[in-house]
């Protein structure tokens, strides 16, 4: 005779245990892995990390140590197929993400501002006059509110196709001045304003076009409220060497900006 305080010995419990797995695949239930995360860094110098430091071997893409992406996947333990490279239009992160499997289960990405023409606009900004500058950049609007939401939706729907599964960031770009801020050289506050407002445009339509394609658009215009070139703590390089490096996050941009505001997304 068995008492009510009887344990059952281990055989027992195996055959409980699998007794009580079968009946919920019956009943079409699962017990989840643990997934691991396969995460995917698609984009341009703002998420390759240039102005950041620390290339190694990345080459012309300058893909940094100290990049969001890099910073993210080690926080997570992720495994990072990290691919965003400097100087990327849509055209070629529609080819970056030739490389990206179904099994990608997050994905971060930021593109756009290249297409907009954001060496021109500086290049103008920094060469002409004021009036030079406010028309460039009416320009580059333009060319964001007219052309650029078709481009991103081709990038966006080929993510989609390539990593259904996927929980898709899409990184925008900072403000990179203060006004009035404590510059006194260089560019006019009437420069600084309308580049500003350029930056203004391109999270308003990215923002539209992630949502559009359900996916969640990352604005660091807020980390960087502060922290813009011409502030006293700025994490945005000014005009610099090497060139390339200019107006790009810095290691501190990268850090407490673009991934502090990743991590606020979810």
């Amino acid at each position: 005779m068995v008492t009510s305080d009887h344990k059952p010995t281990l055989p027992v419990w195996r055959a409980m245990i699998v007794a009580v797995v079968a009946g919920l695949a019956l009943l079409g239930f699962t017990i989840p892995a643990s997934a691991a995360t396969n995460y995917v860094a698609l984009g341009d110098s703002y998420s390759s990390g240039l102005g950041a430091g620390s290339y190694g071997d990345s080459g012309s893409c300058k893909r940094s140590a100290n990049a969001y992406p890099r910073l993210w996947a080690s926080a997570k333990g992720a495994s990072l197929n990290f691919l965003a490279c400097s100087g990327a239009r849509t055209p070629q992160v529609l080819s970056q993400l030739d490389n990206v499997g179904s099994g990608t289960n997050v994905v971060t990405v930021s593109v756009g501002g290249n297409d907009a023409g954001f060496v021109d606009v500086m290049t103008d900004c920094t060469l002409g006059s004021d009036q030079a500058c406010v028309n460039r950049v009416a320009e580059a609007k333009a060319y964001v509110n007219g052309t650029l939401p078709g481009l991103l939706k081709g990038v966006y729907d080929k993510i989609k196709a390539k990593a259904p599964g996927a929980k898709v960031y899409v990184l925008g770009y900072p403000r990179f001045y203060k006004v009035p801020g404590s510059c006194d050289v260089g560019l006019s506050d009437t420069k600084r304003s309308a580049i500003n407002s350029g930056a203004d445009a391109l999270a308003s339509v990215t923002s539209a076009q992630a949502s559009s394609a359900g996916f969640t658009f990352v604005d660091v215009r807020n980390a960087f409220t502060g922290h813009e070139i011409c502030s006293a703590d700025r994490w945005l390089h000014s005009l610099t060497w090497p060139v390339d490096e200019s107006y790009h996050p810095t290691a501190n941009g990268q850090k407490l900006g673009y991934l502090a505001a990743l991590n606020a997304a979810g």
